[in-house]
Order: structure tokens, then C-alpha cells, then sequence
């Protein structure tokens, strides 16, 4: 099966709905939710079926010009499907939320038109068939994000906006800078399997060991600002002023995410993992994220605050990614590729939880939480599947990404991240199990407690289901591991073929 139009189909999807959503009046509440589920769905079918169409062996690619000699590809491969996948099932789980979330409040047309162009910003990293069109839709990512991050537009809401602007317009000029000059020393910014440079002969690419290496850093320093890399992670805590449902995007799928991925592309489809550890980018890229994983765990102990508590989580986690990137291993390489979907699911779980705990009770502080598990027992059941994960208790998603990334630590003979690993889960057991222990086993202190008339319910159920099925999805994800249809079979195949690894896998 061979189609270019099947990738610029998904990238439509979302993007033709946003301007439909931006005319409709505020008050019309049926025709907006119609259109947002409505798009949501049929993404996530056109998505099914690419992946059925690349599991039959169909090509998928489109062109369209845009400089000389360069165009904006959209290319369907197992890595962009992996991501694609979790990018369109999260929007619609996500669109649910943010329907119950947004009843009530104004500008609601104004949210979802940013939200599903955010969305098609995602799509379109997701898809990128090379650099420039990564970078291309990562600038348009930022834009499309700020208005969500800015919503409420309060002055603490503007300055958490602005410091996000900042900090990607930043990251994106340093990627920029590092686009360019790939594309003028090689000519193309082609993701190609097993690495674009790493694919040509030494005479043909003929270029100094030194000018790669400063392109590498570049690229991955800019990609690094929205995988909040340290010391560029400052923006992250601060756009928790966004409403809970951009809080829960951009931690799970969209922003943070688009610069872990692109940080994959970079070091697999563009370098090679080979040439990388040649040129000791590997290394310092795993010295980074094991610095990230340790510092943004120690953040988070100290924060009262839950979504900033569950901001440095991210800030750790999501620097898993990077680490299982960087060791150069194949067994650590699925570890860190599967927990771009695992760490989404547990993460969503979190903040959609968080966002009921405010939106319901008013609750935003751990200090206040005490016995909340009696008001709340659906919505912190999810919490707790989300918090255990993070840690890595079995049999939770978290721990099999944690236990192929320390068995690929083995394998590449990197036992030092053996004590980040162990460190990191001590330190996220530090900080999400005292929040368990005061809301299921504390007396309650807050006047949240008692029910207020005619509640039957703890909430709203658009509110509800989407934090029910990401937490049943983080422990059905982990069952059905060695499945060749879940994430870790998918990614382990994608690391067979896709990297050029040929060991087998645990």
C-alpha cells in the first residue's frame, strides 16, 4: 500500500477543525463538542490506519515544496507512528476532559481552536520526514501553545506565559541555528534509518569531526530547552499556570514530549547512534539527563504546590527518554523510545487527577489533601496507579521502562546508571508516597469533606473517564508488554529494524 496523502490527512485533521472552532459563538456548546470529538476521532482512525498500513509494509510520504532544494516532508514510519499514536489517542482522552473541565468558563472557542492547531503542530513533529519540517512544525508547537499556557489572563498567568515564550523561542533558535548549518555542510536534513551522516561514505561526507560536533550541540541544546533539560527547565514549573488540561498536553504529549522526540530523530535518524559515540555526543547527553532525573526529583520534594510538584516530576521522567537514548545500547534504547508512551500515560493520569482536585474541591495543595481518598476514592485510585508508576512499582508501565533501561545500562556496561535509576525511584517513592499516605489514610482537614447538597457523584464523568482509562491503561500497557500490538513490542521491533540492532531483547 503506498499513499502520500494519508500523512497529510492526520496533519488536516486537526488543523481544518481549528478555525471551524475559532467562529463558533461561545454559547455554542453542542456544535464546538461535536467538532472536537467529532475531529478527535477520526484522527485517531487515520492513525490506525497508518500503523496497519506500515505493519503491512505500505509506504507512506508526502511532499510539498517549500525552498529550493528543500521540502516539507510528512513521512509515516514505525518511530513517527509510535509518537503519532499517543499524540492522537491522548487529544481525544484529553478532549473529553477538557469538555467538562471548560463548561463553564469563557472562551471556550478561543481554547479549543488553539488546542487542536496545537494539536496539528504535534502531529506534524510527529510525522516530519526531516529537520527542516521538524523544525518547522516545533516553531509553529510553541506559537500554538502560548495562547493555552496564557488562558486565564491573569497577570500570574501572563508572566508564566511569557517565560515559556522565552525560554522555546530560545530553544528553537539554537535548533535553528543548528538546521541551518547541517544543511549547509551536508545538504540535507533527511531522517534516514541507522543516520543520515552515519550513511555516507568518509569521502563524501568530508567534514570536520568538530563542526558535527557543534551542529549536535545545537540541536539537541535546542531540543533540550522543551525536553527541559537542565539547567533550560525554568519554563516548565512556571507554565503551570496554564488550565489543567494544556498542564496535562504539554507534560504527556505535546511540548515536552516534541523535544524528547526530536532528540531521538537527531541521534538515531540523523547522526547514527555510532558516529554520536564517536563523537562523544552520547556521553554528554547521558551525563545531562542522569543530572535531570536526579535534580528534578530533588524539586519535587520540596514543593506543597501539586502541579508544581508534578512539574519536576516531569522535569525527572521525561529525562528517561534521553538517558535510554544516550547509552548507546539496544535494550536501553527500547527502555527510553517506550517511555515517550509510558510516562505520557502515568503523567496525563496525574494532572487530569490534579485538575479535578482543583476544579471539584478547590484543593491545589498536598498540605490540604489529608483524607481525600474518602471524597475522592475514584479519582485518587487513579492517582495512586499514576503515582505508583512514576516510581516504578510493579506491574506498572513505569517499571518496565525502568527495568530495560537498567538492563540496557548492563548491556552497555554503564553500571553508574544503575544509582541514578535506583536514586531517582527512592526519591520519587520520597515524594509521591506521603501524598498517597495523607489521602488515604489521614483524617481530612479541609471543609472540601463534606459533600455539598444534591452531589452524587465525586465529579463530573467527562471529568472522570479519561483519568479511569489512562490509569487502567497504565497497568493493562504493562500486562500485555510482550504483546507484539503493545508499546514495548511495537518499540522493540522499531529498535530491530528500524536502529540496525540485531541483539535480542530481554
Amino acid at each position: 500500500m503506498t499513499s502520500s496523502y494519508l500523512p497529510l490527512a492526520i496533519l488536516l485533521t486537526s488543523a481544518l477543525t481549528s478555525p471551524l472552532i475559532f467562529c463558533l459563538r461561545e454559547d455554542d456548546h453542542r456544535a464546538r463538542t461535536v467538532l472536537n470529538l467529532g475531529a478527535a476521532l477520526f484522527n485517531f482512525g487515520l492513525v490506525v490506519w497508518l500503523t496497519i498500513g506500515l505493519m503491512s509494509g505500505g509506504v507512506f510520504i508526502t511532499h510539498i515544496p517549500f525552498l529550493p532544494g528543500v521540502d516539507i516532508v510528512l513521512h509515516g514510519d514505525a518511530l513517527s507512528v509510535l509518537f503519532a499514536a499517543l499524540s492522537s489517542l491522548l487529544w481525544l482522552v484529553t478532549t473529553v476532559f477538557a469538555i467538562g473541565y471548560l463548561e463553564y468558563k469563557p472562551h471556550r472557542s478561543r481554547f479549543f481552536g488553539f488546542f487542536a492547531l496545537c494539536v496539528s503542530a504535534t502531529m506534524g513533529v510527529s510525522l516530519a520526514g526531516n529537520l527542516m519540517t521538524f523544525l518547522v512544525f516545533y516553531e509553529i508547537l510553541t506559537l500554538a501553545t502560548y495562547p493555552l499556557v496564557v488562558h486565564w489572563g491573569d497577570a500570574r498567568s501572563v508572566r508564566g506565559a511569557k517565560v515559556y515564550l522565552r525560554y522555546t523561542l530560545f530553544g528553537g533558535g539554537l535548533l535553528l541555528i543548528g538546521t541551518a548549518w547541517l544543511y549547509a555542510v551536508v545538504g540535507t536534513g533527511d531522517f534516514i534509518v541507522g543516520g543520515l551522516l552515519s550513511g555516507m561514505a568518509n569521502e563524501e561526507l568530508a567534514v570536520d569531526p568538530a563542526v558535527l560536533t557543534a551542529i549536535a550541540f545545537f540541536l539537541i541544546a535546542g531540543l533540550g530547552v522543551k525536553a527541559a533539560l537542565i539547567p533550560v527547565h525554568g519554563w516548565l514549573p512556571v507554565a503551570m499556570v496554564a488550565p489543567a488540561p494544556v498542564s496535562a498536553l504539554l507534560h504527556a504529549v505535546a511540548v515536552v514530549k516534541a523535544g524528547a522526540f526530536g532528540i531521538v530523530r537527531v541521534i538515531y535518524d540523523v547522526f547514527g547512534i555510532t558516529l554520536a559515540a564517536e563523537l562523544h555526543v552520547t556521553t554528554g547527553l547521558a551525563i545531562v539527563a542522569a543530572a535531570t532525573i536526579v535534580y528534578g526529583s530533588l524539586c519535587a520534594l520540596r514543593q506543597d504546590d501539586l502541579k508544581r510538584r508534578l512539574a519536576f516530576s516531569t522535569v525527572s521522567q521525561v529525562s528517561y527518554i534521553a538517558l535510554g537514548t544516550a547509552l548507546a545500547s539496544p535494550i536501553a534504547a527500547v527502555g527510553g523510545i517506550v517511555h515517550l508512551i509510558h510516562q505520557g500515560m502515568m503523567k496525563i493520569t496525574l494532572f487530569f487527577c490534579a485538575g479535578i482536585l482543583k476544579e471539584t474541591l478547590g484543593v491545589d495543595r498536598i498540605s490540604a489533601m489529608n483524607g481525600i481518598g474518602r471524597r475522592m476514592p475514584w479519582t485518587m485510585a487513579a492517582f495512586t496507579i499514576g503515582a505508583l508508576g512514576m516510581i516504578g512499582v510493579p506491574p506498572t508501565v513505569g517499571f518496565v521502562s525502568k527495568w530495560y533501561i537498567g538492563t540496557g545500562a548492563l548491556d552497555a556496561e554503564a553500571f553508574w546508571v544503575l544509582l541514578v535509576l535506583g536514586a531517582s525511584s527512592l526519591l520519587n517513592a520520597a515524594y509521591f508516597l506521603p501524598i498517597l499516605n495523607s489521602a488515604w489514610f489521614k483524617s481530612p482537614n479541609g471543609s472540601w469533606y463534606e459533600k455539598r447538597s444534591g452531589d452524587s457523584a465525586e465529579t463530573g464523568w467527562f471529568l472522570l473517564l479519561p483519568p479511569l482509562f489512562t490509569s487502567m491503561m497504565v497497568l493493562l500497557l504493562a500486562f500485555g508488554a510482550t504483546e507484539p500490538w503493545s508499546p514495548l513490542g511495537w518499540t522493540t521491533q522499531l529498535a530491530l529494524r528500524e536502529f540496525g540492532f540485531t541483539e535480542p531483547m530481554p
